[in-house]
């Protein structure tokens, strides 16, 4: 009997990474109008998906101490379908602006847009880290 349930753990254990949301993962951002980007680590949040700022870079790719590093830019996006997410928000924080965004997964390419206002941006495509 013992030995059955470690089989049934390692099996557990090992299915689980199989069901991850493709989604998940490190991506890094299209630089800002300030030549800056960052990287955005995107794990589930209950049912949906989030993307939290782990680190920023300037326009020479070097590592910048930034207020925004630990917020959430990315919450409650909700897989669509076909490598599509909807219903969530993206926090632009150059701009200090939440737009109603989509997402387009493609490989490891991120196709990103969103809308504030009627006033709809073409985020750019982020590319996967890890």
């Amino acid at each position: 009997m013992k030995k059955l349930f470690v089989l049934a753990a390692f099996a557990i254990g090992f299915a689980a990474p199989a069901f991850a949301d493709p989604l998940e993962g490190t991506w890094k951002t299209k630089p800002d109008d300030n030549g800056h980007f960052g990287h955005v680590q995107v794990a589930p949040c209950g049912a949906k998906m989030c993307g939290k700022l782990v680190k920023a870079f300037d326009n020479a790719g070097k590592a910048l101490a930034s207020e925004n590093v630990g917020k959430n830019i990315i919450w409650d996006m909700s897989a669509q379908g076909g490598g599509a997410y909807g219903g969530g928000k993206i926090w632009s924080p150059d701009r200090n602006k939440t737009y109603s965004s989509k997402l387009k997964l493609a490989g490891d390419t991120l196709a990103v847009s969103g809308c504030v206002f009627g006033i709809c941006r073409d985020g750019g495509t982020w590319t996967r880290v890890k």
